[in-house]
């Protein structure tokens, strides 16, 4: 089976994108089949061959959930999971934009955005691919997405950040092993800032039902 493949940019985490990748709703979106059977000649009977079964699995849609991404960021094919170019699994998948959709999960490694594509001719009868975005885990360590990686696009407990000026934070390995030292670990998550404990030093923006991170110095 030949591989599919489609621009796609990793969003890397960044509260500055806030807690971003609010994102990785409904699972892969289904493809649209082209073709219908033949009409029969007028007078004449004709069988109609049944529409050939659309295969499970790898190839039925672009980056379902399980399925797997080659190497890249700015680029990348679909690939088989059991292939040696196998390098992310999908998580999530969603149609439409980031900004628009629900959050990745929250240990996922890194996002890559599909952008739409509407072939002309449709040969392998894979139908017109949709605006959407994937949550990817890496097949293999390192996993930036997990807490205290020092990456991912969503910031969790367990995550360490330091300040990038003008009031803003971005996410550093708790290790302190990446080009930045942390400053602050994200202890707990909150609905509001009063609930936060006295230790707390800094307010970092998470998102979803309990927005407030709660952070202590380091």
């Amino acid at each position: 089976m030949r591989e599919r493949s489609s621009a796609g940019v990793v969003c890397g985490r960044l509260v500055l994108l806030g807690a971003l990748l609010t994102g990785c709703q409904s699972p892969s979106a289904g493809v649209a089949e082209d073709g219908r059977p033949g009409e029969p000649a007028t007078g004449s009977p004709s069988a109609v061959s049944p529409q050939p079964a659309r295969p499970s699995g790898y190839g039925a849609v672009f980056l379902a959930v399980d399925e797997c991404s080659s190497f890249g960021t700015t680029s990348f094919t679909e690939v088989p999971c059991s292939g040696e170019r196998a390098a992310a699994r999908v998580v999530a998948r969603h149609d439409g934009a980031v900004r628009d959709g629900p959050r990745c999960p929250a240990t996922t490694d890194f996002v890559l955005h599909i952008s739409e594509q509407r072939p002309a001719s449709d040969e392998d009868g894979d139908g017109a691919v949709p605006q959407g975005y994937a949550c990817m885990r890496n097949l293999q360590p390192p996993h930036p997405g997990d807490p205290g990686g020092g990456g991912g696009p969503r910031t969790i407990v367990g995550d360490c950040v330091y300040s990038s000026g003008d009031g803003q934070v971005r996410e550093a390995a708790c290790d302190g092993k990446g080009e930045q030292q942390p400053e602050f670990k994200v202890t707990r998550a909150v609905t509001a800032r009063a609930d936060c404990p006295a230790s707390t030093a800094l307010y970092v923006r998470l998102g979803g039902d309990r927005p407030v991170g709660c952070a202590r110095p380091l």
